[in-house]
């Protein structure tokens, strides 16, 4: 029976296709690009054959126009709808066998001069199963011509949603321009993305909500594993997370409950905010669900069946020159369970059993392998480097503290000139000074509050640092020395006790002075993992995010300029809380600060300030530039001239500031219609006070009362989702990889005279490094990881890039035309740059070019490149 049905209905949809069944005279055509879910999940079998059923049973896709012109009474004056459409030949278009090829349906609406101009289409979706919605474009629409409908976005089934899902056209409106006839829709779909605060969010669901970071502890498995709760109270500020409405757990009523691998993949994001079917794929199948389940704990299996460390340089050369040897047993103990894939990604392809890395930039260049080791290199990363972004000018000397006087107690630093006079070219320490060529890299304020319960409740063996460096006058900063301080109680506050290390090449001097770097660049590892890349870019973007998609429709102008800057951000931060940096996750276990690491990035949010952000603020900030810098007029007011992050970041900067100004100017022409806007004033209001509540009252948030404050609050937001974050992550395995160059974890202290750590020194240096640093497993952990965070996506979309149509204004687009030439200028400016011998930092002694900050990138580990968004 049910094949005579469906042999009847296929002969009456061949009839339609053969012409029969042609549009009438007032008809408006469509096509439809959709990417149907057996695309993407091949498990969805059953859903296919469900929805080629339901669409002989009449249960189909349906579409309705909703006018933009004509208001109907009957309807809430909302938009006058028309009839139902549905989408033809569903069971006969063909659908790829490839993952990401579209399936492409046609639609026809019937249309009268009464409707008017269509401004929104009411899609329903009758089928069990979910399909990804990429455009509508409708055909020949009288009096408009085409109209395009960019959607991209999950249609669930209709009986899911509590409102049929409307997709606008790609006309952009202030809310009161929006034609009459849209702004109850307008309104209602923003209702809808608010929710209403309760109940559980599930898979499908659109909500954006706010929550407290308290889903990072496990209580129910340990007290040891419990962790505060971040944001809400004055003791642990910070910002808002996506609410993921899990229970809380049995223990603490206060700590969301966790899920674990595999259902962490199920944790609660709004469905567009989840990564895109090629991503999907490619990060977390392969890379973060293999590399927590599979790799990790082969690695542990691997340290547990040969428990002897790395013992010199070469040993650790071999895992990216030769391979790790692994025993067969192990080898076999997971290839079972590792896809082939990510086989052919982790072992060698010529039969042996080597675990393989690739090799790092900082060591490719064989012709001085060591090179890395150098004060040059070392002073070279402060400015071209991973963490580029501390250094700042040393405005008194010796340096002095800023900790709170009730607490602490000789904090101040015990360098003297003596110290350092000698290696200053021959000028006085008044003089280096009042030259502005002495810079400091400062750790000791934000360590030493949590550095003597680190020293005494975790396995790291750590300092306080104070970093000196001169400015010499190539353009070069060379340390001339480095300050180690562990803290001691005086009566009922905490002292410190320094001790102070200069440049030495040779001998034993020379090793306690590399030890003294590394201990410098374990403060410096965790500072950047915590604040520099989660903290001040993942972390302080996310309420943006959240508050945009609640606040601003998706035809308001603000909302087409940022929604492109905050792809797959949720997702990524939602995977971190629940892998990377959770109660004994991957960062716990390898970087510094171990169980206080997010604890100590609460502290420091307390001194965030939305507006240092901006670069050209950041720089002055930090003494780095003299005065204002406005334009790129005004480079010459850099300290450094030689700067590459400053430089480069700075040319990004103000061409982001350019493409803001044209587009705002263009929506904006009085402060009067920034001030008249209710939803950019609530936007704003959400984001200060619910978003970033913790420091809602802080002087600084622009007022968004004129169009200056909206376009910098503009620019910053774009530069932290593209280029400041592209600086902090896209070259952690360059110079992170090779672990030596950047330790994360110190387990013993310093060898003092006299002990027998100092003898072990003086016989055998590098295995002493060895053991003092990181262990076998953390630094073997930390490539794995920093491999994967540096990799960018085959499906990457980079600054400047947007999807095809999306507004119909003219000069927008011109100015977004204007921008990519802009970007792809620069891009000559920074090959150029870096061949130019006479800026030595832009390559320094590893010959590694300065490429973070090049707007376009290559597929993997390529150096290179400025992600649109925070995606990895």
């Amino acid at each position: 029976m049910i094949l005579g049905n469906l042999a009847s209905s296929v002969g009456n949809v061949v009839g339609d296709i053969t012409g029969l069944n042609k549009p009438s005279k007032n008809t408006i055509t469509g096509s439809v690009v959709i990417v149907k879910k057996n695309v993407l999940d091949f498990t969805a079998v059953h859903s296919t054959v469900a929805d080629s059923l339901f669409e002989l049973l009449g249960n189909q896709v349906s579409l309705q126009l909703v006018s933009a012109e004509n208001p109907d009474p009957a309807n809430d004056n909302g938009g006058k709808l028309g009839k139902l459409a549905t989408l033809e030949y569903w069971n006969l278009t063909y659908t790829p066998l490839l993952a990401g090829d579209d399936s492409l349906y046609k639609v026809s609406f019937e249309w009268d001069e009464e409707f008017g101009i269509p401004g929104a289409i009411i899609l329903r979706n009758n089928h069990t199963a979910e399909f990804f919605l990429k455009t509508i474009t409708l055909e020949n629409v009288p009096g408009e011509g085409r109209i395009h409908f960019v959607c991209n976005s999950w249609v669930y089934p209709d009986r899911r949603y509590k409102k049929p899902r409307i997709f606008f056209s790609n006309k952009t409106y202030l809310p009161h321009e929006t034609p009459a006839a849209l702004r109850k829709f307008r309104e209602e779909e923003l209702q809808v993305l608010r929710g209403d605060g309760t109940g559980q969010l599930k898979t499908g669901d659109r909500v954006y909500d706010y929550a407290l970071y308290n889903d990072l502890g496990d209580p129910d498995k340990g007290a040891d594993l419990a962790r505060p709760v971040l944001g809400g109270l004055a003791q642990y500020p910070y910002p808002r997370r996506g609410r993921t409405s899990r229970p809380p757990s049995k223990t603490d009523p206060k700590t969301e409950s966790r899920l674990f691998l595999p259902n962490i993949l199920n944790i609660y994001v709004p469905r567009d905010e989840q990564f895109a079917h090629l991503k999907l794929s490619d990060f977390i199948a392969y890379n973060l669900k293999g590399l927590v389940n599979q790799i990790i704990p082969l690695l542990e299996a691997f340290v547990n069946y040969t428990p002897n460390e790395f013992d010199s340089f070469k040993d650790v050369d071999n895992l990216f020159f030769s391979g790790l040897a692994l025993p067969t047993d192990l080898i076999n103990q997971v290839a079972n369970n590792i896809p082939l894939e990510m086989m052919g990604e982790f072992f060698r392809s010529d039969g042996q059993q080597l675990l393989k890395f690739p090799v790092p930039k900082l060591i490719e260049d064989r012709s001085n392998p060591f090179a890395w080791r150098t004060d040059e290199e070392f002073g070279r990363e402060m400015l071209a480097g991973l963490n580029p972004l501390l250094i700042q000018l040393l405005k008194e000397f010796p340096p002095v503290s800023n900790l709170d006087p009730r607490v602490y107690v000789n904090q101040n630093s015990s360098i003297t000139k003596q110290d350092i006079e000698y290696n200053l070219d021959g000028l006085t320490v008044e003089e280096a000074l009042s030259s502005r060529r002495l810079f400091i890299l400062d750790h000791h304020d934000t360590i030493m509050p949590y550095l003597q319960t680190i020293n005494e409740y975790t396995e790291a063996k750590t300092y306080a640092s104070r970093t000196i460096l001169f400015l010499r006058g190539d353009g070069t900063l060379k340390p001339v020395a480095i300050e180690l301080s562990l803290p001691k109680m005086e009566e009922d506050k905490i002292g410190c006790v320094n001790k102070v290390y200069t440049p030495a090449e040779h001998g034993v001097e020379g090793w306690i002075w590399m030890l003294a770097k590394a201990f410098v660049n374990v403060n410096d590892s965790g500072h950047h993992q915590l604040v520099s890349h989660w903290l001040n870019t993942h972390a302080v973007l996310e309420p943006f995010v959240i508050a945009t998609n609640r606040q601003l429709s998706v035809v308001h102008p603000i909302y087409k300029l940022l929604h492109p800057h905050f792809r797959d951000t949720m997702t990524i931060n939602a995977l971190a809380r629940e892998l990377l940096i959770n109660a004994n996750g991957i960062i716990e276990r390898t970087f510094c600060p171990g169980k206080y690491s997010l604890e100590m990035s609460s502290v420091i949010y307390k001194s965030w300030n939305f507006m240092d952000q901006a670069l050209p603020n950041d720089l002055k900030k930090r003494g780095i530039a003299d005065g204002d810098i406005k334009s790129l007029d005004d480079l010459d007011r850099l300290l450094i001239k030689d700067y590459p992050y400053a430089v480069d970041g700075l040319k990004i900067w103000f061409a982001i500031e350019n493409w803001v100004r044209d587009y705002c100017s263009f929506y904006y022409k009085t402060d009067e219609m920034v001030q008249r806007d209710p939803e950019l004033q609530a936007w704003w209001k959400e984001l200060r006070e619910v978003g970033h509540g913790d420091k809602k009252d802080e002087p600084w948030w622009p007022k968004m009362q004129n169009l200056e404050d909206l376009i910098q609050s503009c620019t910053i937001i774009i530069w932290i989702a593209s280029a400041l974050h592209a600086a902090v992550n896209y070259g952690q395995y360059a110079f992170g990889g090779y672990f030596p160059n950047r330790p994360t974890l110190s387990r013993r202290f310093m060898p003092e005279k006299g002990t027998p750590e100092y003898a072990e020194l003086e016989k055998n240096p590098e295995k002493v490094f060895f053991r003092t640093m990181s262990s076998q497993l953390q630094s073997l952990t930390v490539i794995t990881v920093v491999e994967t965070l540096s990799n960018h996506a085959s499906d990457e979309v980079y600054l400047g890039q947007r999807t095809p149509n999306w507004t119909t204004d003219a000069v927008p687009l011109q100015a977004s035309d204007a921008f990519n030439r802009r970007l792809a200028e620069i891009e000559g400016v920074i090959l150029k740059m870096n061949i130019d011998k006479k800026l030595k930092n832009r390559i320094g002694p590893v010959n590694v070019p300065y490429n973070l900050l090049h707007p376009t990138g290559e597929i993997g580990i390529s150096g290179k490149g400025i992600p649109n968004s925070i995606s990895i």
